[in-house]
């Protein structure tokens, strides 16, 4: 049940307001998308409306983040993202939910020069919901089905609601098969070919001019796995494409990257693993430790979800049927091998006759 709670600060003060709101509003903003309320406010006085819980809940927390806007020895509090982002968790109703059904498919439409781009199936839908619910969500599965086309618009859509400050897009460098040498160039430029999925759906949803300037600025950042190390990134959100060439290290090393007020989408199809033989997959590994980890959310996907060309799903479905058939062929031949060499170790009753004769 929906209501409005009233909420005066006192003492009365411009400047601590000010701090208190954020820049055009922008702490407010994201207390009504985080915790699904809304905030209207005329000087001192605030007006909350929405889930009763919430409501109250809200108005704790905006009576604590008022306190620290205090002057301690001549020195103004200054709430920062960081210290927001602790203050919402520490409320504790983000996992109670609303009362209220979302409609995540109406939620990430975005405009493009080629139509709008949405969930086209139920599997697409529960991985955005999953995406704009969790803070770490893994796409895992066959070539086609939209993982990472629908992970840059959710990114995409973040950046222009102003939920995060800048979309780092990340891929391990790992040929596919091949051995191409050294490359020519700069970092951008050596790492830019692995990427090229990235940037065309990039380039797609804000247009190629748009792209190259919020690379300029460093909004958009393009990073190989390998320079991951030591980093923490804040306000960000972040694609891990190809993530079944990872190494059990790598996985490792970018999921405990993710800072305050970040998400994260790994992307992946462990039918396509690059790595040298006997090296695992951290995209494999990562989906045995990670089973039932709250805020970590797994989308897997088959050929029927596939969203190409008609024919993609039918050449994933019959390499399938090709895999099944190999391990069936594998585990039966194993089989007759374990049984031939049971006969073969069981001794015979003759020589033992033959010995009691003698």
């Amino acid at each position: 049940m929906k209501t409005s709670l009233d909420l005066t600060l006192e003492p009365m003060d411009n400047h601590r307001l000010a701090n208190l709101c954020g820049p055009l509003d922008e702490n407010l903003r994201k207390i009504e998308r985080l915790l699904g309320v809304e905030i209207a406010y005329r000087g001192n006085a605030f007006k909350i409306h929405g889930n009763h819980t919430h409501s109250e809940a809200v108005a704790r927390l905006i009576k604590e983040l008022y306190i620290e806007t205090a002057e301690v020895k001549g020195k103004a509090g200054n709430i920062t993202p960081e210290m927001l982002h602790l203050a919402i968790h520490e409320v504790n109703i983000l996992e109670q939910g609303s009362d209220h059904e979302v409609d995540y498919e109406k939620m990430v439409t975005i405009k493009t020069k080629r139509g709008l781009i949405k969930p086209r199936n139920e599997n697409q839908k529960t991985y955005v919901q999953n995406v704009l619910t969790n803070d770490i969500s893994f796409g895992v599965g066959v070539a086609g089905t939209g993982k990472t086309y629908l992970a840059v618009a959710c990114a995409v859509d973040a950046l222009e609601r102003q939920e995060v400050r800048r979309i780092l897009l990340t891929r391990p460098a790992v040929e596919a098969g091949e051995k191409l040498g050294f490359l020519p160039g700069d970092l951008s430029q050596k790492v830019d070919p692995y990427l090229r999925p990235l940037y065309d759906a990039l380039f797609e949803m804000l247009g190629f001019e748009k792209v190259e300037k919020l690379i300029e600025r460093n909004v958009i950042e393009v990073a190989p796995l390998a320079y991951m190390r030591g980093r923490t990134l804040n306000d960000a959100f972040i694609i891990l494409d190809e993530s079944q060439n990872t190494t059990v290290e790598q996985m490792k090393m970018f999921l405990t990257r993710i800072g305050f007020n970040s998400k994260a989408v790994i992307t992946g199809d462990i039918t396509q693993v690059d790595l040298p033989r006997g090296q695992r997959s951290g995209l494999r590994h990562a989906i045995e430790v990670l089973d039932n980890i709250k805020g970590v959310s797994f989308n897997f996907f088959q050929s029927k979800d596939v969203v190409r060309h008609a024919v993609v799903a039918r050449i994933v479905e019959a390499y399938e049927r090709h895999d099944t058939k190999q391990s069936q062929a594998t585990y039966q031949a194993k089989r007759q091998n374990q049984s031939n060499t049971t006969n073969q170790a069981t001794p015979t009753e003759q020589p033992d006759q033959e010995e009691q004769k003698d």
